[in-house]
């Protein structure tokens, strides 16, 4: 069977940059590597037809022989396992092959490579506060279940308090090199499970681990002008990670619980106050309470009508990490008497014919 053109392979023009080459073939070699499709003999034709192609067009002067003179040009593809794709520095950098294909050989990771230092989880804590805390901020105390370091072996795992020891296995790596197709594989050592070290002595308390549970009491500032839904980050206060590793951070997700009085609009706070009629036809002066405790006094002007709003100016929510606040809106409710004495009637029956409304009440008085 005649050979396909070379750029055809790819699925590149025949004037691609060498980078637009090495990106196609890069995007083949991990769809058709032989690791990936085990017994698929298609899969590893086309992972070797990608493989000569790309041999042929990363090269300058190949390229050049090939564009002039095809296939025979460059006398075949005769270098298999001895190209750019031997170790595949040349396609994927200096990343490790264990990253790219752990996928397909069930590798999870672990610290061989580099030794890095393993980090305890993140926690999360739901807590529900006032409306006032939220405005005025507060100190909270929270109990936190989370691993911490075994007092019985201090941290170590062992029966002995000593430190683990180097695994044989990988000696220390965390992961052991397997030779698997066209090149070497880096997978988790089975022994130590990518620690690195064994314990061979186990502490009875927490069985090897390290870690026992634990609760810890944290005060969690709030800061004035939170909103439902803001996290509060707590940094190292998440789970204790083994071996002396780096403690996780605790992230507090707060919810605001529904005032009785006052409603948040953004940064205002609404409220409703309830006002006599005599009030709002005359005019006066009201107390309005506010989110913190006290009470505003506010002038309301002659014939203010029922559900206007007014605004003061600075009492409402602060903005958070910011200066200033919001304003209190202020929604009048006219209270109108359901129980009236005979005098009351009088002069309200006398307002209504000066008003020029003689017949009001005259089906009840």
């Amino acid at each position: 069977m005649a050979k396909r053109d070379y750029y055809e392979v790819l699925g590149v023009i025949k004037t691609a940059s060498d980078q637009e080459i090495k990106q196609a073939y890069r995007k083949l070699a991990l769809k058709y590597h032989p690791d990936k499709n085990k017994g698929n003999k298609e899969s590893e034709e086309m992972f070797k037809e990608a493989t000569e192609a790309y041999e042929v067009l990363r090269d300058p002067k190949k390229r050049a022989s090939y564009d002039k003179f095809g296939h025979e040009g460059v006398g075949g593809f005769d270098n298999f396992g001895k190209g750019a794709y031997s170790d595949f520095s040349d396609i994927f950098g200096n990343v490790d092959l264990g990253d790219i294909f752990e996928g397909f050989f069930g590798s999870s990771g672990g610290r061989g490579r580099s030794q890095r230092t393993r980090r305890g989880s993140d926690l999360q804590y739901d807590m529900t506060i006032t409306l006032e805390e939220a405005a005025s901020g507060s100190e909270v105390q929270i109990e936190i279940p989370r691993s911490e370091a075994c007092d019985t072996c201090g941290g170590t795992g062992s029966s002995t308090k000593t430190k683990p020891a180097v695994c044989p296995t990988c000696n220390g790596m965390g992961q052991v090199r397997q030779t698997q197709g066209f090149f070497s594989i880096t997978q988790t050592c089975p022994r130590c499970r990518g620690e690195g070290k064994i314990v061979t002595s186990p502490c009875k308390t927490c069985n090897g681990s390290g870690l026992t549970k634990k609760k810890r009491t944290i005060t969690v500032k709030i800061p004035a002008g939170v909103e439902s839904g803001s996290r509060l980050k707590i940094s190292g206060e998440g789970e204790q990670a083994p071996n002396d590793g780096i403690t996780g951070d605790l992230y507090v997700v707060l919810h605001i619980k529904k005032h009785p009085n006052f409603d948040r609009h953004g940064n205002d706070i609404l409220s409703v106050i309830d006002v006599s009629y005599p009030t709002v036809c005359l005019g006066g002066e009201i107390e309005v309470p506010t989110i913190y405790g006290n009470k505003v006094k506010m002038k309301l002007p002659p014939g203010t009508e029922n559900g206007q709003v007014f605004r003061l100016k600075g009492n409402g929510i602060p903005y958070l990490g910011s200066y200033g606040k919001g304003d209190q809106l202020v929604k009048i409710n006219i209270q109108v008497p359901k129980k009236l004495s005979s005098r009351q009637k009088e002069l309200l029956k006398e307002f209504a014919k000066l008003s020029g409304d003689g017949h009001a009440g005259d089906d009840f008085y």
